[in-house]
């Protein structure tokens, strides 16, 4: 009994991670791994754990920042969040579009991932459906090299 407690526990804690901005699954798989899961349980629940949250920021996120952005506590820093990720994401989108999209999520490199293509995709008002395909797309590929690279280094 209590060892499906800690095994739901630890689950619990690698889809948290996996769901959190700046982890997300790239934090999330190795982890999971060092938690002592197998390193495709790791992934299965990282993957879903940054998939579970992208739905919903697709919805929030240009409603919530443009009301934070006209506070005096976060405007600064919603502005910075905004000028960086177009910065970052204007070129490539553009460029490739919904595939630009993909790749921004799925290379695994720090301050690329779910979060920041859900801003981007925000920002230049792209195609909700779309934008989450590619999305989704891009988290599952991540997954896939992010588990690839540390089953080789945990494993």
């Amino acid at each position: 009994m209590w060892e499906l407690l800690e095994e739901i526990k630890t689950e619990l804690i690698v889809l948290i991670v996996a769901a959190m901005p700046l982890s997300e699954l790239r934090g999330a798989i190795p982890l999971g791994i060092s938690l002592g899961l197998s390193p495709i349980h790791s992934t299965v629940i990282s993957i879903l754990g940054n998939m579970m949250i992208v739905p919903i920021l697709l919805k929030i996120l240009n409603p919530v920042m443009n009301y934070l952005e006209n506070t005096t506590l976060f405007s600064k820093f919603i502005s910075w969040v905004k000028s960086r990720t177009m910065n970052k994401t204007r070129k490539t989108i553009k460029k490739y579009s919904l595939v630009g999209l993909f790749i921004l999520v799925a290379i695994p490199i720090p301050t690329t991932g779910a979060w920041t293509g859900c801003i981007a995709a925000s920002l230049l008002r792209l195609d909700f459906k779309k934008a989450l395909i590619s999305i989704l797309s891009g988290v599952f590929t991540a997954g896939i090299i992010v588990s690839t690279i540390s089953y080789g280094i945990l494993g």
